[in-house]
């Protein structure tokens, strides 16, 4: 590192970020985009493929606090970049699954999209821990929620190519084509992707000014070369578990995820099945509401850091645009009231923009989380809020099999908006980051005699 003028490094890094989690998104969302083609193929009804979507969860959610503690233990790059790999890996063995019988295909799929979720559970935890070491506060929201619009970057630039790989050559192209593109990318990652200290494109003004407005920048320094790091402590999650703030945040963070999982299982279902539309052409049209989705998502961490400059508290800074953001993604239930296309394709847009301005729970974490355990912090998190991409997509399954449409299925979405706005406003009281208490040494005497000398 040299003393000159200030490189821009981090924002290389941030593009990565960007990268990487459009690759995540479009790799979960090839089952949305091959489902109603697969249903067919494979003769499976709504009940059978609302849990196939969920396979992907029940990993996800199960792989969070083990995925933070083995970012914690060896380091953003190396977990991640396997984590990549081996996610891509899954996905293109999906594609295979038609080879099989009916009922071995979709024990197979079920069990490729567990995988899937289990070697993605990582990801965003790794997203959190590398902005909290390279951004300084003030840009953290800013750089939170554009890695995190790369979910609406991904059916923006994923949706229409899959729709038209399915229509064309079938929907097992569609898994071959991106899992081979994450492989690939997973050896760029190894390449680029290095701490703030060890990174040989940085200079020492970029990380001086890092480093003294509140960048984690050793938060990696000697992970993974034998240096004795502990394992989870439990007694920190339990903290973290009866902190009022982040339970709040865990919440709320469910609810959007409830949103963000119905776009990425049964909105192009909803599009084929409910409103009419050729595989083709939905592709095309759920892209329409993600570049919304993008914009509000880049948007709302743009006001939040702004709000922050201004001089507003980061309490009001990040809760203003969350909530308004959640009440305008509320009207998704729109939808049931209007049969021209254009309208629902309009109001699906607008919910989505407001559940990208309200998407910034990230931002959260990284102002909030404990710098000893960030990895582990973001995990919890991700995995309270990803329990929805269980809980949704069978859900909604069971509504379309009991009733036979959608009409339900947008107000349960949209009861999914209202109850975050609730968390906010209600539970999590005054963003700040949480400090922990070490747990005394010794056995409960010995810690009720420190309790008393304290007080």
């Amino acid at each position: 590192m040299q003393s000159t003028k200030p490189t821009h490094v981090r924002y290389l890094i941030l593009l990565m970020l960007f990268l990487v989690t459009t690759i995540n998104y479009a790799d979960r969302a090839t089952i949305a985009i091959a489902g109603s083609s697969l249903q067919k193929d494979l003769g499976i009804d709504a009940v059978t493929l609302g849990y196939i979507f969920s396979a992907f969860g029940w990993a996800y959610v199960a792989g969070q606090i083990p995925g933070g503690w083995l970012l914690d233990r060896f380091g953003s790059k190396k977990i991640y970049a396997l984590s990549i790999f081996t996610w891509s890996l899954f996905t293109v063995l999906q594609g295979y699954v038609g080879e099989f019988g009916m009922s071995t295909a979709i024990v197979a799929l079920f069990m490729l999209r567990f995988l899937v979720g289990l070697a993605e559970a990582p990801s965003f935890p790794g997203n959190a821990r590398i902005v909290a070491a390279w951004f300084p506060t003030a840009e953290r929201g800013t750089a939170s929620a554009i890695f995190n619009s790369a979910q609406y970057f991904a059916t923006v630039l994923f949706a229409p190519l899959m729709g038209w790989i399915v229509y064309t050559f079938g929907w097992q192209h569609v898994f071959v084509v991106m899992g081979s593109i994450g492989i690939v990318f997973s050896l760029i990652w190894l390449k680029v992707i290095h701490s703030p200290r060890q990174h040989p494109m940085i200079n020492d003004a970029e990380f001086k000014h890092i480093a003294e407005n509140g960048g984690m920048v050793d938060m990696d320094q000697d992970k993974g070369k034998g240096k004795k790091v502990d394992g989870p402590k439990w007694d920190y999650i339990r903290q973290l578990l009866t902190n009022r703030m982040m339970l709040g945040v865990y919440l709320g963070q469910y609810c959007i995820n409830g949103i963000t999982y119905f776009f990425l299982t049964w909105f192009p279902v909803y599009l084929v099945q409910e409103r009419g539309m050729t595989i083709l052409k939905a592709g095309f049209i759920a892209s329409l509401p993600a570049i919304c989705g993008f914009i509000g998502g880049v948007l709302g961490g743009v006001i939040s850091d702004y709000l922050l400059r201004k001089g507003h508290s980061l309490t009001f800074a990040r809760k203003a645009p969350i909530i308004a953001g959640l009440l305008v993604s509320s009207s998704i239930v729109a939808c049931n009231y209007v049969d021209i296309e254009w309208m629902v394709v309009g109001f699906m847009a607008l919910a989505f923009f407001g559940k990208g301005v309200g998407a910034l729970g990230w931002a959260v974490v990284s102002d909030t989380s404990p710098k000893q355990i960030a990895g582990l912090s973001g995990g919890l998190f991700n995995m309270f809020g990803n329990l929805a991409s269980i809980t949704t997509p069978i859900v909604i399954g069971y509504i379309i099999s009991s009733t036979g449409s959608f009409k339900w299925a947008l107000v349960f979405v949209g009861c999914n908006a209202l109850v975050a706005v609730f968390s906010y406003l209600v539970i999590v009281g005054p963003i700040k980051r949480v400090v922990l208490k070490e747990p005394p040494m010794g056995g409960p005497e010995m810690n009720n005699k420190l309790s008393q000398a304290h007080s």
